[in-house]
């Protein structure tokens, strides 16, 4: 295995080992979101750019709104393969077992990411944690094999962009954030069509679970700490799927006061998923990785298990403390 970097170096030899090869199965992590949607597709198009074979192939469906954009209803949903190619590329995944698809473990595994606490489990790794996105890796990639920055290529690393960065709210943002977006706009890609299909495509089960859930929010007795909650009942009850809660974590962070959300997403009896979110310097990924999870300082999730009473109140105190551990000062 190479070891770890965030140089050109292993960049380039991801690039000739690409170059070497002809089939190539594509993944990303279970309940992909538009970063591990967008670096999927972007890089298929840049690999049937230059005549490689490519597959697809993720354990979930892609959320609705991805649907629209090209290239999209190519991915396999499979919860194994026989087959890996000559390469496997893994974006966006710490470990193999995120991507919940058995079978890469037999290829030559290129792993790309740029989260915290990756295992190395690649015959290439490529990390960089200063990405605001993989799907800026990505972009890299495609440069550096040569390829053309289509308009299909450019939407998808925009999308990736786009919500990896939550609309351009989070901390992770660099200059290189936005050259890419402006290289990415002279590809011709149109930003305005690209958020109305993420962020205003809603049925109206999604609209009535947003409502129900934003209904049931409570606050910590600080007025800093919001949390939320959904199970398969609610759901149900409003006409919506899981799927339909995709970003309603961000919505308590419009009110001024609240600097840190937690959303429990019931997964069976006393099993949650727990997404977090914050704002500026308050880091969420601390507390995700004591369970297990990940992800980015503003926007981190992991699971948990016990009673939705006293997993609220657990993690009230845990965003609470970091909060207070950022020294900022009520206003």
């Amino acid at each position: 295995m190479t070891t770890a970097a965030t140089d050109s170096g292993v960049r380039a030899q991801i690039a000739d080992a690409i170059r070497q090869r002809r089939r190539f199965v594509l993944s990303s992590h279970v309940r992909p979101d538009g970063d591990a949607i967008g670096s999927q597709l972007a890089m298929a198009f840049a690999l049937w750019q230059l005549g490689k074979e490519v597959r697809l192939v993720n354990r979930d469906q892609p959320p609705g709104p991805m649907m629209v954009f090209p290239g999209v209803s190519r991915i396999e949903v499979a919860e194994r393969i026989d087959d890996p190619g000559d390469a496997v590329i893994v974006m966006e995944c710490g470990d193999l077992s995120r991507t919940g698809v058995e079978g890469f473990e037999r290829g030559f595994v290129i792993n790309i990411d740029h989260h915290l606490g990756n295992s190395n489990y690649g015959a290439l790794n490529w990390f960089d944690l200063s990405a605001a996105a993989c799907g800026e890796m990505v972009f890299d990639l495609v440069r550096e094999l040569g390829a053309t920055l289509t308009t299909e290529i450019a939407t998808h690393v925009y999308v990736a962009i786009l919500t990896d960065t939550g609309s351009f709210h989070y901390s992770n943002i660099t200059p290189r954030t936005f050259d890419i977006c402006r290289q990415c706009m002279e590809a011709g890609i149109d930003p305005p069509a690209i958020a109305r299909a993420i962020f205003d495509s809603n049925n109206l089960g999604r609209l009535k679970l947003f409502g129900a859930v934003l209904s049931g929010m409570t606050l910590d007795p600080s007025g800093r700490v919001a949390t939320v909650y959904v199970d398969e009942n609610l759901a149900q009850e409003c006409g919506g799927t899981y799927d339909d809660t995709e970003g309603i974590v961000n919505l308590p962070l419009t009110v001024k006061e609240i600097e840190a959300v937690a959303f429990f997403k019931e997964a069976g009896p006393d099993d949650w998923r727990v997404s977090m979110r914050s704002k500026g310097e308050v880091d969420v990924n601390a507390i995700a990785k004591e369970y297990g999870g990940g992800g980015h300082k503003n926007a981190s999730g992991c699971s948990a298990t016990g009673r939705f009473e006293d997993l609220k109140l657990l993690f009230q105190r845990k965003l609470l403390q970091r909060i207070e551990a950022t020294g900022t000062m009520r206003t």
